[in-house]
């Protein structure tokens, strides 16, 4: 996703950044956003430092501001009825290795970040480290929790505040 400089239009999807910053979001493919920053179409962006090293971003953006507002997890579905005729040691046993797994991703993907940190340095990045308590009061200002937890209903947004403390 890339950020033109224009105030933001209304959208159904608000990402938070747009809350916070005041800026219009431009939806740009992933093999498009380089030539975007290059060329000033767009003036940032928001993905994770793994495809801002992938893709160069790093010669085409100076500031990078880690703010922590996003988290995107893996899903695993299956056929209720296939999982459910599976003998319960089976499907406790898949469960137990799908959680382990998540685990071991979240772990790599902090290694991961830990390092990219370092190598976007030595190209010339400059972070940012965002008070996060900040950031969350300047989207609660804005509505944006508001919005999410109009949005899934009060349940789930208790179950989201449970782990993440108190957004709205």
């Amino acid at each position: 996703m890339a950020f033109a400089t224009s105030p933001p239009a209304e959208s159904r999807s608000t990402p938070p950044t747009t809350f916070a910053t005041s800026r219009c979001v431009s939806r740009v493919n992933a093999s498009e956003i380089y030539s975007a920053l290059n060329t000033k179409v767009a003036d940032g962006q928001e993905n994770p430092l793994t495809p801002i090293w992938s893709l160069k971003l790093y010669e085409v953006q100076r500031y990078l501001a880690l703010t922590g507002h996003m988290w995107d997890g893996y899903w695993v579905l299956a056929n209720r009825g296939a999982w459910q005729a599976l003998p319960d040691d089976l499907r406790d046993m898949v469960a137990w290795h799908f959680n382990q797994s998540a685990l071991d991703q979240r772990a790599d993907l902090a290694g991961l970040n830990t390092s990219l940190r370092t190598e976007l340095e030595t190209k010339g990045m400059q972070f940012n480290d965002v008070d996060k308590d900040q950031f969350r009061e300047r989207l609660r200002q804005a509505g944006f929790y508001t919005e999410w937890r109009d949005r899934y209903g009060a349940e789930s947004w208790r179950l989201l505040e449970k782990y993440a403390g108190n957004l709205s």
